[in-house]
């Protein structure tokens, strides 16, 4: 009976043992042979009591065909043993995703890279597959620098580095970042040791300053100064570059010890300066763009790459210091013409205003010396009227060509600004930009006839006009100015004083010069007294005669009055 008893006892042991009500499968992973299919599930033999059935959708996506066949050998993760029909529910899903943990977890304690596919968008990054286990890659971790556009990485496999596990709470976290630092890294430390001045690598633009832009070639970058991205002027290294924008640049310097590399972009390029000496001869004609502009001129793009400065002092003719922001905008077209080229500077001189007439050698082609014009006053200053000729030019009429009688300031005072007045062409200078007018020359000079009478060392009746402490001043013909100084007044010092004389008073002079152009005399009273006595003696005799310079000047005198 006891022995009966054991047997039974072992027996519902061993039965536990195998299909025991706590038999240990829940949640394990098994191997298990397809049987059949049926409209929802396949029919899978585990070794158990029980079939297994998995469902159909574990095998592929929606509307395609499950990727099944019987007698197919898979792995599966039970779910229940049993459930109320005694059939063991299986998932193949559960069953990759349990192997891939166990994968996943090895490589995290082995601190190794693992495959996977990005494949979803949620806050704050992106779902990645790990072969069957999701995890979490964080915005931050997608690449090195910001990636505005993730669709190129969607779908496609590539390593990540896990960053933390926890198959407690099923979260994984991975970076693509520290992949690609590493590679970056290991052909930083490549890249340096074959790096020449000279080379040709192709970047990415990584940082755009106001002085340049930095560009990774790939574990290192380099700096492309504003002045070597184009031959042609850039204010701004984003009127040319974009972040994220390949390019292909050139090693202009690279100091080994510090690592600092200058790269270029024109340098790929034929310099423009080339022939420009040929290309761009002086006095030729060209049109171009303003491009920039300042205090002392303006920067005109002839081509691409090419500039010439049009200074302040060639922009106008007339128009002297003006800013030359007003007399040009940026980007507007402009007629140049080449003054000078000097290719080892890279400088050409350009001229503004000789592409236009000049205005005062087309005054003097129009208005030929002598001819009258007719202007508006525009200025009065203290030595003279400025009279408009044209839009840009202004002749002057000098205070001495007002009037023949009348003195400057008071001819002057008859003149007020805005008033239309005559005058005539006296002089064009066009190198020094003069046009000289009168107003007085419109009218014969009234003293023209008696300064073609009068000549040095004549003897003219005066009238005196003004009697000054130094001379009095006369008027002959009441047309002729002259003066006669303190000096020339007698021949006797005693007698040298102006005060003797009165306004109105007549005398008689001998004329010592004669300046036609400012129809003045310089005459002497003294002088005529001398030679008035030389030619007394030599009439009436000489001291050696015996006669005494008394009878001899006497007898003249009494003659001269017997004449009058």
């Amino acid at each position: 009976m006891a022995s009966a008893t054991n047997t039974v006892e072992d027996f519902a042991a061993l039965l536990d043992e195998t299909l025991g009500q706590d038999t240990g499968f829940d949640g394990s992973v098994v191997t298990g042979r397809v049987i059949r299919l049926t409209d929802e599930y396949a029919i899978v033999d585990v070794g158990l009591k029980s079939e297994g059935r998995v469902s159909l959708k574990e095998f592929g996506p929606p509307g395609v065909a499950p990727d099944v066949r019987p007698g197919d050998v898979i792995e599966l993760y039970v779910e229940r043993y049993e459930d109320r029909d005694g059939s063991i529910v299986l998932s193949r899903e559960k069953a990759r995703r349990e192997e891939a943990w166990t994968s996943l977890e090895r490589a995290f304690a082995n601190n190794q890279r693992v495959n996977g596919t990005i494949y979803g968008r949620v806050k704050g990054g992106f779902t990645v597959d790990l072969g069957g286990a999701m995890a979490f890659l964080p915005g931050s971790q997608v690449d090195i620098r910001p990636v505005r556009d993730v669709a190129p990485l969607m779908g496609q496999p590539q390593p990540f580095q896990i960053l933390k596990m926890d198959r407690a709470r099923g979260n994984i976290v991975v970076s693509r970042r520290a992949v690609l630092e590493e590679t970056r890294a290991e052909q930083r430390s490549e890249l340096i040791q074959g790096l020449k001045e000279g080379m040709i690598l192709d970047g990415v633009v990584k940082n755009i300053t106001d002085y340049g832009a930095f560009v990774d070639l790939g574990g290192v970058d380099g700096l492309l100064h504003v002045t070597d991205i184009a031959w042609k002027r850039i204010n701004h290294p984003s009127e040319a570059l974009q972040i994220g924008m390949p390019v292909r640049v050139q090693v202009i310097r690279f100091n080994s010890d510090t690592q600092r590399i200058s790269l270029g972009m024109k340098q790929l390029e034929a310099d423009p300066w080339e022939n420009v000496a040929i290309k761009y001869p002086p006095g030729a004609r060209y049109s171009g763009r303003v491009t920039n502009i300042t205090d002392y001129g303006a920067f005109v793009e002839l081509e691409p790459g090419v500039e010439g400065l049009v200074h302040v002092s060639e922009m106008s003719w007339t128009k002297k210091n003006v800013h030359p922001g007003k007399l040009v905008a940026t980007s507007q077209e402009v007629d140049v013409m080449v003054l000078d080229v000097d290719s080892a500077k890279r400088r050409i001189s350009l001229g503004l205003k000789q592409v236009q007439r000049n205005p005062w050698e087309q005054f003097a082609e129009e208005h030929k010396v002598g001819s009258t014009i007719e202007g508006e006053i525009r200025n009065i200053t203290e030595f003279g009227l400025f009279v408009g000729l044209s839009a840009d030019i202004d002749g002057m009429v000098h205070m001495s060509d007002l009037s023949w009688d009348e003195a400057g300031e008071a001819a002057m005072a008859k003149f007020e600004k805005g008033q239309v007045v005559q005058a005539k062409v006296l002089d064009v200078d066009p190198e020094k930009e003069r046009i000289s007018l009168g107003i007085k020359q419109l009218q014969e000079d009234p003293a023209a006839d008696t300064l073609s009478r009068v000549h040095k060392g004549d003897i003219v009746t005066c009238v005196v006009t003004s009697v000054q402490t130094n001379g009095i001043e006369v008027k002959v013909d009441d047309v002729l100015t002259g003066f006669i100084r303190r000096a020339e007044l007698a021949r006797d010092k005693a007698e040298q004083r102006p005060e003797r004389f009165a306004v109105g008073e007549k005398v008689d002079a001998k004329v010592v010069s004669v300046d036609r152009a400012s129809r003045k005399l310089a005459l002497t009273i003294r002088g005529r007294e001398v030679e008035e006595d030389k030619a007394a003696i030599n009439e009436y005799g000489s001291s050696d005669s015996g006669a005494s310079l008394g009878d001899i000047l006497g007898a003249a005198i009494r003659r001269r009055n017997t004449e009058v």
